[in-house]
């Protein structure tokens, strides 16, 4: 029974995903109907204008949606495996404003010297500065046992990376530079499908690796002792989950800037939905969740007020902070019920 249950919930999802999928390549400021995009998508170049809204911005763009929405709640599940602790995630542990914080200074730097910050470049700078934030937390855990408290240092180390970006970004000079801030806020918006590439082989290099090490995921969730006792390298495991998780909010962080409370809010709505915190289930249940919220938040941001396009982490903290305080809430509870 248990794993039809599992089937339907991943047909629901996938069916989903399809859905939104097609609305974003609808829905625009430009409205273009089913039937032109069938035709296009079918070899029908005879509008180039539609064929240019599709091919260079909305086909790119959802795929994205997609590709870094899961990474994000990946990210999230995988924090919260480490940490045993459903309340932390990339955005409220400030792992996503510290990639966001050494992207901005690396483009800085090269757009000052009149150069263009390479794909590459702009991984490496949001993974040290993921990791930077994240052995910050790491070090802070060790001296500060409440999860409680080390959250709000997490968020307070956020907000100081979000506040020195902003500084930077606000008395910049160069033009180049002042557009820096529409990603800073987070957005999809101006993805390609050369960072498409860069992106894919990032997730699907990090979901493989989720998958290779589901077994000792699912050991850790009964207990550190019982994970050694089967044969699990604790330290192994630790050091892999740090680095994939950072890995994945680096790459959402340098192409698209900070989404907001995905990572906490994707997981904890996956694991009620489903029952259970199985990883072989909710590794590729994460990913699917995160998919389907950020091209449904996406789909409102750009849409809402077109042409005006919002923030999407505006749209994701207003569907997804409610999540995160009831959650909050059900946990206090249960707590003092124990």
């Amino acid at each position: 029974m248990q794993k039809r249950h599992y089937g339907l919930f991943f047909s629901f999802i996938l069916i989903l995903i399809a859905l939104l999928f097609w609305m974003n390549l609808i829905l625009g400021s430009s409205d273009v109907t089913g039937g032109e995009i069938l035709q296009i998508l079918m070899g029908d170049r005879s509008d180039q204008v539609y064929v240019s809204i599709l091919f260079g911005i909305r086909l790119p763009r959802a795929v994205a949606g997609i590709l870094l929405g899961g990474a994000l709640a990946l990210s999230g599940y995988l924090l919260q495996t480490f940490f045993a602790n459903p309340i932390v995630g990339p955005f409220v542990l400030g792992i996503s404003s510290g990639a966001k914080l050494a992207v901005a200074l690396a483009m800085i730097f090269f757009l000052t010297r009149g150069k263009e910050i390479g794909l590459f470049m702009m991984v490496v700078s949001a993974f040290a500065g993921a990791m930077a934030a994240m052995v910050f937390v790491l070090l802070l855990s060790v001296r500060v046992k409440s999860m409680s408290v080390l959250v709000v240092c997490g968020i307070m180390i956020g907000y100081i990376c979000s506040a020195i970006t902003d500084f930077v970004v606000t008395f910049a000079d160069d033009s180049n530079i002042v557009n820096l801030h529409n990603w800073s806020m987070g957005s999809l918006s101006g993805i390609n499908w050369a960072e498409i590439k860069v992106i894919a082989c990032i997730v699907v290099f990090s979901l493989c690796l989720c998958i290779g090490i589901v077994k000792p995921m699912n050991a850790y969730r009964l207990g550190e002792a019982y994970a050694k006792s089967v044969g699990v390298n604790m330290i192994f495991l630790r050091v892999l989950l740090i680095l994939i998780s950072s890995l994945l909010a680096a790459c959402v962080t340098a192409f698209a800037g900070p989404i907001s409370f995905v990572g906490i809010a994707v997981p904890h709505l996956v694991r009620t939905a489903l029952g259970t915190d199985k990883a072989h289930v909710m590794v590729p249940a994460s990913f699917l969740g995160g998919a389907a919220i950020t091209l449904f938040c996406d789909m409102i941001a750009r849409c809402l007020f077109a042409p005006t396009e919002v923030s999407i982490s505006s749209v994701t903290a207003v569907f997804l902070v409610p999540v995160v305080i009831v959650m909050m809430i059900r946990r206090t509870n249960r707590n003092r019920n124990d």
